[in-house]
């Protein structure tokens, strides 16, 4: 189920846009895409250039200023190169909504439709993984360096299996997209007419989007971090208090930005194949779709904030990156020992704050 499904999606099972509705007179939904002409394109376009701008600084930070020493390091570092090729699609569908047709041809259509299943989904799982690290370092603390200390050395082939697991279950997309003709325009959508069972093959993907991109990570985030809240609550710690209110902010803007996506796909597949739909509760989920993915989509500019830069670590070397850019900006107006200077102190001040890390840390806050 993607966002344009709204306007074009009942052409797979009855050739026509209107046919499964009782009324007598055609339900267009032209006023619902000419809301989505102006409201996809700018919050798509923002949504874009915050998340690269998040999402670049977590891979930078990672690949010059702090080694990935915990597991929960490698998935952040996993997650922010799967937010960033995911936003990289979005400027292609803020376009189309834009002009109201698709342009870029049907190989394109398949690798911007799979490109943005594959890593919605990984992104998805990765925020699973993330809370059965912070599980392990918290709850079992006691066992936590033998465990966390194996799992790093594995951290490769667990993040493969993540990202095959990704491009296994969203497999149907890029088989299914294509670009074709409908009511005089290219359209990038699926289409189920060379199956025998459409209507199945559609609940199927939609199934798959609900399992692996809400409900597994749901539940893994609620069933660690309830845990960790109750240890850090009995812990004897001075900065528990902000610790949980980490947890609880993260689990928050999770359900804020996926329940209402995931309830409008429950809706739409309840109603698949169903006749007499009306044809204003069809607008209304044609609007709540568009909002909603917007919500859902918005989650990836907000992982850098939560799950990176809310931590101390990274907030100090987020402020040696601004230093040494504000260095190399002004190198030809600051003195070279200046430079030098600031150089050289940031990098003892990583070296010794790398040195005095154990194993169990991690740029998480907790």
């Amino acid at each position: 189920m993607n966002f344009t499904e709204a306007n074009y999606g009942m052409e797979d099972y009855t050739g026509s846009d209107y046919s499964m509705f009782p009324e007598t007179e055609p339900c267009s939904l032209q006023e619902v895409r000419d809301f989505t002409k102006v409201f996809v394109p700018i919050a798509y376009s923002l949504i874009c250039v915050f998340g690269l701008l998040g999402n670049i600084m977590v891979v930078i930070t990672f690949a010059f200023y702090k080694k990935a020493r915990s597991m929960t390091d490698v998935y952040l570092l996993n997650m922010a190169i799967t937010d960033i090729l995911f936003v990289l699609t979005l400027p292609f569908w803020a376009v189309t909504h834009a002009t109201d047709t698709w342009i870029f041809g049907n190989t394109m259509c398949k690798l911007m439709k799979g490109t943005y299943a594959v890593n919605f989904n990984c992104g998805m799982l990765l925020l699973a993984c993330i809370s059965m690290d912070r599980y392990i370092a918290i709850v079992q603390a006691t066992k936590s360096f033998r465990v966390r200390s194996r799992t790093l050395t594995h951290s490769k082939v667990i993040c493969l299996t993540v990202w095959f697991v990704s491009i296994i279950i969203s497999s149907p997309t890029f088989f299914f997209n294509k670009q074709y003709k409908l009511q005089g325009r290219d359209v990038c959508e699926p289409q189920y007419k060379l199956v025998s069972e459409p209507i199945t093959w559609k609940l199927l993907g939609m199934g798959l989007e609900l399992l692996f991109g809400f409900f597994i990570p749901l539940l893994f985030m609620v069933f660690c971090y309830l845990f960790i809240i109750k240890t850090l609550v009995q812990a004897q710690n001075s900065k528990r208090h902000r610790a949980i209110r980490v947890v609880i902010a993260v689990v928050l803007v999770f359900l804020a930005c996926q329940i209402p996506h995931n309830m409008v796909l429950l809706v739409t597949a309840a109603n698949t194949g169903k006749m007499g739909r009306s044809c204003s509760a069809e607008k209304a989920l044609a609007y709540a779709r568009n909002v909603a993915e917007v919500l859902a989509f918005l989650h990836c500019c907000l992982n850098p904030v939560l799950y990176a830069f809310i931590g101390q670590k990274f907030r100090s070397y987020f402020m040696k990156i601004m230093k040494d850019v504000w260095c190399m900006r002004r190198k030809s107006k600051v003195p070279t020992f200046f430079c030098a200077r600031v150089y050289s102190e940031s990098y003892i001040s990583r070296q010794t704050s790398e040195t005095v890390e154990n194993d169990n840390a991690s740029s998480f806050t907790m």
